[in-house]
C-alpha cells in the first residue's frame, strides 16, 4: 500500500511563513473559510483564542497550508505549524527548490530581496546549488 503525505514545517509565526513560501515556490495559500470557523465557535467546538487576524481574514491560529496550483496532483501539501519555540539547530529536513528552465541565481537573488538569508554554495560533481534560510531560519536549496 501506498501512502500520501504533507510536509511540515514548525513555526512560531505561521501566517507570514506561509505566504512567503506561497511567493516563493508561485504556489497558493489555502483560503480561510470564516463562516466555517464561526460556526464552529458558535457551535462551541473552538473559542476566540483559537483564531488570529491574517491580511483581515479570519484565520486558525494553528497554521497555515500551501498547495501547488495544480492542486495535491501537482505537488504534496505543506503545511506550516504554529509552535512555542524558535528555531535553534540545523534542519535535518529541507525543501530543494528546483527552478526547471528558469534560472536559479534570478530566484536566489528574488528570495534574498524578500527576506531570505544566503548561507553557502554548494557542489558535487556537476550539481551546484545556493543554500538559503528562509525569513524564520529554515534552510532550503535552489537549483536546477
Amino acid at each position: 500500500m501506498a501512502y500520501t503525505f504533507q510536509v511540515t514545517i514548525d513555526s512560531p509565526d505561521p501566517h507570514p511563513l506561509a505566504d512567503w513560501w506561497a511567493d516563493a515556490l508561485g504556489w497558493e495559500v489555502e483560503p480561510s473559510d470564516e463562516q466555517f470557523i464561526r460556526g464552529l465557535i458558535a457551535a462551541g467546538h473552538a473559542t476566540d483564542d483559537d483564531t488570529t487576524t491574517h491580511r483581515g481574514t479570519l484565520v486558525w491560529k494553528a497554521g497555515a497550508a500551501i498547495r501547488h496550483p495544480d492542486g495535491l496532483e501537482g505537488a504534496p501539501r505543506i503545511l506550516f505549524q504554529l509552535v512555542p519555540e524558535a528555531k535553534t539547530v540545523k534542519n535535518r529536513v529541507h525543501l530543494d527548490v528546483r527552478t526547471g528552465d528558469d534560472d536559479p541565481k534570478e530566484l536566489v537573488e528574488r528570495l534574498v530581496a524578500k527576506g531570505a538569508k544566503h548561507l553557502h554554495e554548494g557542489r558535487q560533481g556537476p550539481s551546484t546549488w545556493t543554500t538559503l534560510a528562509d525569513p524564520q531560519g529554515n534552510e532550503l536549496c535552489v537549483s536546477h
